[in-house]
């Protein structure tokens, strides 16, 4: 399982986001220094973490998805994914295509056209040798 640690420093308290790649996150409590959070302000944070990484995803065009996989192991269309499930565990009817835009910020083939460059032949071999370690 990989996790990926998100620190992130507000004006009171430092939030450290334990993203795991089986969809799941989990806030690590004892790194909160602010003691009167109730569950309300939990999720707010936790909102506004996912809200500032969409953000500076969508800010950051220059950065591949195919580079975020093999540094994060997860990329923008992982984050599509999740929005997905999300949605879908809340009942709420969206598709692929409608989470991905909210993700992007655009239809993903305009997306696609604007700012994916293909990727090299080190990035795909080092792609294949992460899959492959993880078959194992």
């Amino acid at each position: 399982m990989l996790i990926i640690i998100v620190y992130i420093k507000l004006s009171r308290f430092t939030l450290v986001l334990l993203l795991e790649t089986n969809n799941s996150l989990k806030i690590n409590k004892t790194n909160l220094m602010s003691k009167n959070m109730n569950d309300n302000t939990e999720i707010e944070l936790q909102a506004a973490a996912f809200r500032r990484l969409v953000e500076h995803l969508r800010e950051n065009t220059d950065v591949q998805n195919i580079d975020l996989m093999n540094l994060a192991g997860f990329c923008r269309n992982c984050l599509s994914k999740w929005y997905l499930a999300a949605a879908e565990d809340k009942g709420i009817e969206l598709d692929y295509e409608g989470a991905r835009e909210t993700i992007y910020g655009m239809p993903y083939s305009i997306w696609k056209e604007k700012y994916q460059k293909e990727a090299s032949e080190q990035q795909k071999k080092k792609f294949a040798d992460k899959i492959e370690q993880q078959d194992q």
